[in-house]
């Protein structure tokens, strides 16, 4: 079976398809660490004891993924909430999704709203 050849990065580096360089990694975490610095933390954004509660009686109403059907870990804001705490705890705009589901599509789709 054939396969694509390694690309060379403008840093020089050959990386194989699909793959980033350690260059392209070091950037990326300087990145997230700078955007990290201004994010508030993840209980002044409404995660705190009451949010794992909450989280935890609809994760056990609602066990499966609502998009592929694998076991839920993860209650996701619909429409993203972006602070607002009446949408935050408004759970017509909760739903259940596996970390797979949440980390791939849901954020992809976060992303191309922004």
């Amino acid at each position: 079976m054939p396969t694509r050849a390694p690309s060379i990065r403008t840093c020089g580096c050959a990386v194989a398809p699909g793959s980033r360089c350690q260059h392209m990694l070091a950037a990326d975490r300087e990145r997230k660490a700078r955007h990290d610095q201004n994010r508030p933390s993840a209980r002044e954004r409404g995660y705190d004891s009451k949010w794992q509660r909450e989280r935890a009686a609809y994760l056990a109403a609602h066990p499966t993924c609502e998009r592929c059907g694998a076991p839920a870990t993860v209650v996701d804001h619909i429409t993203p909430h972006r602070g607002d705490m009446k949408l935050f705890w408004r759970r017509s705009n909760w739903q259940p999704l596996c970390t797979p589901c949440h980390s791939r599509a849901k954020q992809a789709q976060e992303k191309r709203e922004n």
